[in-house]
């Protein structure tokens, strides 16, 4: 197996990120880089990182200006070492086995970009949706119409792209816009039907963070695919359709 590297990029995370540095820690899978990037965090965040780091894979990249999540994982990803990457925000949450049986499913079947099921928790680690599964595959189309692929379960073998793996610079949705740039390439991604990873709901209000979303989405298909209005209109209520199906 070959070095993977797990970005993170973190901003006022002090609440959350010793626990996501811990399941990090606990992988079965031990030949790991972690990048932690502080997005010029204005509290101590980056001080706490520094003094709760758990080994030496884990390094911390202190930004001098807010550059944005996109651009804090570009730091990261540029100085990355792994042929494997993999992303992992900061108040999220890894199962111990997810780095060996996602990479084990990845060798075993030649593929270069792989997502999995994943469960969602609320601020106190309580699961609040038990399972949001995968398709065995997803194409372009696909995804575009479903936007299914979690950030947190993404795994990407980066040998087998010709297009170095860089985030546009969008200041939401870019982890979508580089999934589509992905398929593009290689056309279809695999996912690993088991839960792997805790996505953590974090916020008061998600009525505003689902239309937030459905917004980025929007803006994605309009601004940065350039879809004319019909098209972003037919990707849209696939779109809105699949988030309804995700929440029953």
């Amino acid at each position: 197996m070959s070095l993977v590297s797990i970005i993170t990029p973190s901003y006022k995370s002090k609440k959350f990120i010793k626990e996501t540095l811990l399941s990090i820690q606990n992988q079965t899978f031990t030949d790991f880089e972690v990048l932690i990037v502080d997005d010029a965090s204005p509290d101590d965040s980056a001080d706490y990182i520094e003094a709760n780091l758990p080994d030496d894979r884990f390094r911390l990249i202190r930004l001098e200006n807010n550059l944005g999540a996109a651009e804090a994982r570009n730091e990261a990803l540029k100085i990355a070492n792994g042929r494997y990457i993999a992303f992992l925000d900061s108040d999220d949450l890894w199962k111990t086995e997810k780095l060996e049986r996602q990479i084990q499913f990845m060798e075993r079947k030649n593929i270069a970009f792989s997502f999995s099921a994943y469960e969602v928790i609320d601020e106190n680690g309580i699961i609040v949706k038990d399972k949001i599964p995968v398709p065995d595959k997803i194409t372009k189309s696909q995804y575009l119409g479903n936007t299914i692929i979690g950030c947190l379960t993404v795994i990407l073998d980066r040998t087998k792209f010709k297009q170095d793996i860089i985030m546009p610079n969008l200041r939401s949705s870019h982890d979508m816009a580089l999934w589509v740039n992905l398929l593009d390439e290689i056309k279809v991604a695999h996912g690993y039907k088991d839960i792997l990873a805790s996505y953590r709901l974090v916020g008061t209000s998600n009525t505003a963070n689902k239309t937030k979303a459905a917004k980025e989405v929007w803006q994605v298909y309009r601004n940065y695919l350039q879809y004319n209005c019909f098209k972003s209109s037919y990707y849209f209520i696939k779109y809105a359709f699949n988030a309804v199906l995700k929440r029953i």
